[in-house]
Parts: structure tokens; C-alpha cells; sequence
């Protein structure tokens, strides 16, 4: 049964006031929210995504972690889920690709159709119209047909002969040399062809295509814009609306007509700031009691805690310019950085490390900030189990490699020696 729409004064009475409203609670709110405190134990991967919102892909191991950290889920079972169509890559907001599940597929595609299109202006400047690239998706689409399986780009390409135009030096600028992979994404977009791990594993570029014919939207686009709001204040539990339209790409426009929809509010927060929230999370948060115990997590750096606002700089140890001359040298660039370097260790919601994985000596390298503690001993002993055991590796994105992150280990290392030196000649009592 649907609950009646709060009204304004109800949710103002309710709301927490903004002085209780610290970087701490907060911070610990949003962890609660992506189900990184043990709520989403036994889920099943879709029940994760539409909890916690969608794992970004870029050939790295984030989907995977997103669901071992949050549900015990193995890489087995993801592969399986994705080869059932329970769970799948594909382009939604901003064009940018992420894995969700099969209730979203339809509603989600349309968010990115604007970023395919988006590819045909850029080939029309080098002479292309489209209706060169409309004969092209249709070459495909018979090609796929006639072939009765996955083919990879390069297959594409060899069955279609002069069908796809190389466009040089001046298209390789502009990131097209050929007019394939505008096809490919406005046909991706459209749900008349899928994109399939070559290996059947989410964290290796290598891609092939085959015909999918998926049922097309049922929703208007504003409806869709308003349903990704819906989705990402939940997930987030609050956001800006800076922090919404990243996300989402909307304009201006669509953003305040997407809060309207759904009935969002502003609340204001203890650092004066405002963060937009679904009418029933204010209600919940005034409530919300923020955990005693430790919560011990490893996430990628793309995970959708640190991903879906991009707000590291609030998730860092406040404590941290407390430490020595190391710790302030680096603490201060990454308060600076919307991404982080290296793969974040968190205790609700505080960043308290960074880690990255050395896959020759079969090891996560930490970095903490503080003295180590027995429940984070043991949960880098764990996830560093399941990396051996299930990924062999971990890879923050498609060209990512043990040697390009070779330094960072280093850096990592270096300086969780510098501060167990630190700590061994400080004097007793410091």
C-alpha cells in the first residue's frame, strides 16, 4: 500500500536538525544506504544494484568487489548471473557504462542514447551523414544474423568490407577512425545488440557483439530522468545537485523537473551545505543511529560510495593532519582530488587507507592511516583470499597492470614504512 505524499511542514517537523548533521553521521548514513554494513548479506546481485546502484565498468574488477563486499558475492556466480541476462553491462547515464540488473535495462539504455548520438555529430564533421551510418547499422544487425554468434570488432569489420569507412589521421584526433563503433553504440543504445565479454568475465576488455532485441521503453524520457533521480538520491541517501547532475548529465532544467517529480527535499547540513533527499530517507535519518563497532571495507576506487558523488575529500580521516609530516604531505593533495590514486580501506564511511594489489607476491600493500587494527587485519586478509582465489588480479580499469601500478604500490609501501618507523622512534606517550 502506497504511502500519502508528506507535506512540507510534516517533512520540515521531521527532519533532523542540521546541527546533528556532521561529515561523521553523514558519512556513516551513506554507508548505511550503499549496504556496506552487512544489510545486504544473502542478496542477490540484482537486489545489490537496486539497493546500492549500479557498478561502474571500465574492464576493472569494481563490478566484483561491489557485490563480494556488499553480499558475499563470488566471481562464479556474478559470471553466471551475467551469462542469464540476470545482470549486464551496458551504456546508460552520461553514455558511461555500468552493470545492472535486467529491471533497469530497458529505462537505463534510453539515459544514454543521447551520449550514441552524440558520436554521430562528431563523424558528420568528418564528412559522414546518417544515413551512411543508418546503412551501416543495418549491415551490422544482417551481419550478426548471418554469422548466428558473437563477433568482435575486428570480425565486424572483416565481414563488412568498405561498409565501414576509415576516416584517418583526422578522425583518429577526434577519437572516431572509423565509422563502426558509432554504429555499434547507437544499435547498443537502442537494445538491438549487446555487447558480451569475449572470456565471460566483466574485468577484461575484450568485447564481442551479437543481436539482443530487447522490448523497448515504456517510459517518456522525462519519466526516465525522473526515475534515475528517484534511484541515485536512494542510493546515495542525499546528494547536491551538483553531485546529481554529474551523475546523471542532466541540464539544469531537467534536474529541478526530476527533484519535482519525485518529491525531493533540501536538508541542510551541520557545514551549512544542502543535500537533496527522497521525503521518506529524512524521516529515516532522524532516526538513523550511527554504528559503535567497527565496519571494516575494501572498495575499488570506482565503487559507487566513493563514485556516485566524487566527494573524497569529505570521506577522508579528519584526524589525518594530526599525523606526521607524511601523512599531511599526502593527505592534503587527495583532499583535493575527486578520485583517488589507489583503492580506499573504510570504517563507516572514513576513508582510514589505501590499498592496490600486488599480484607477483600475491598481496594487497595497505596504507593506513592509523595503527592497524585486528578487524582490519582480518578483512585485508579476506579480500585479499578472494583476489587470489576468484581474480587472479585487480585491475582498476582495462589498461590497468601490475606494472603501470607498480609505483603506486611503492608509494604505498614507502609509506606505510615510513610511518611504522615513525612510530617506533616517537616517544612513549606520542
Amino acid at each position: 500500500m502506497m504511502r500519502e505524499p508528506l507535506s512540507t511542514q510534516t517533512l520540515a517537523a521531521n527532519a533532523p536538525p542540521a546541527r546533528t548533521l556532521t561529515s561523521e553521521r553523514l558519512r556513516a548514513w551513506a554507508w548505511h544506504r550503499q549496504g556496506l554494513d552487512g544489510s545486504l548479506a544473502g542478496c542477490s546481485a540484482e537486489q545489490v544494484f537496486a539497493r546500492a546502484g549500479w557498478a561502474r565498468s571500465v574492464g576493472g574488477a569494481n563490478p566484483y568487489l561491489t557485490l563480494f563486499a556488499r553480499a558475499g558475492i563470488r566471481r562464479e556466480q556474478v559470471d553466471a548471473d551475467v551469462h542469464a541476462h540476470r545482470i549486464l553491462e551496458l551504456p546508460t547515464a552520461r553514455g558511461c557504462t555500468y552493470v545492472l540488473g535486467r529491471d533497469d535495462f530497458a529505462w537505463a539504455l534510453q539515459l544514454g542514447r543521447d551520449a550514441a548520438e552524440a558520436t554521430v555529430k562528431v563523424v558528420g564533421r568528418l564528412g559522414v551523414d546518417r544515413g551512411e551510418i543508418t546503412l551501416l547499422e543495418e549491415q551490422v544487425l544482417h551481419t550478426l544474423a548471418e554469422a548466428g554468434a558473437p563477433l568482435d570488432p575486428r570480425q565486424l569489420k572483416d565481414e563488412l568490407g568498405d561498409s565501414v569507412r576509415n576516416l584517418g589521421e583526422e578522425g583518429r584526433k577526434k577519437g572516431a577512425t572509423t565509422t563502426l563503433p558509432t554504429a555499434l553504440g547507437i544499435l547498443q543504445s537502442q537494445g538491438r545488440i549487446r555487447r558480451v565479454p569475449a572470456t565471460g568475465r566483466l574485468d577484461q576488455q575484450r568485447y564481442a557483439y551479437e543481436l539482443w532485441g530487447l522490448p523497448p521503453n515504456p517510459l517518456a524520457a522525462d519519466a526516465s530522468r525522473a526515475e534515475l533521480i528517484r534511484r541515485y538520491l536512494g542510493w546515495t541517501g542525499g546528494a547536491t545537485f551538483k553531485q546529481s547532475q554529474w551523475f546523471t548529465a542532466f541540464t539544469v532544467a531537467q534536474s529541478r523537473a526530476a527533484l519535482a517529480a519525485v518529491g525531493a527535499v533540501e536538508v541542510t547540513t551541520a557545514g551549512g551545505g544542502g543535500l537533496w533527499m527522497l521525503p521518506d530517507d529524512v524521516e529515516l535519518l532522524a532516526a538513523f543511529e550511527e554504528p559503535a563497532e567497527e565496519q571494516i571495507q575494501l572498495l575499488a576506487g570506482t565503487d559507487s560510495l566513493v563514485l556516485l558523488r566524487r566527494n573524497a575529500a569529505e570521506m577522508l580521516d579528519e584526524d589525518g593532519a594530526e599525523r606526521g609530516d607524511t601523512g599531511r604531505q599526502v593527505m592534503a593533495p587527495l583532499g583535493l582530488q575527486a578520485d583517488l590514486p589507489d583503492h580506499p580501506i573504510l570504517d563507516r564511511g572514513r576513508i582510514i587507507g589505501l590499498w592496490q594489489y600486488e599480484p607477483g607476491k600475491e598481496r594487497i600493500v595497505p596504507w593506513l592511516f592509523h595503527t592497524t587494527t585486528p578487524a582490519v587485519t582480518r578483512r585485508i586478509a579476506q579480500v585479499e583470499a578472494w583476489i587470489r582465489e576468484d581474480l587472479a588480479d585487480f585491475r582498476a580499469f582495462s589498461l590497468d597492470s601490475p606494472a603501470t601500478r607498480q609505483t603506486r604500490i611503492d608509494a604505498l609501501a614507502a609509506s606505510a614504512a615510513a610511518d611504522a618507523s615513525a612510530s617506533a622512534t616517537a616517544p612513549a606517550g606520542k
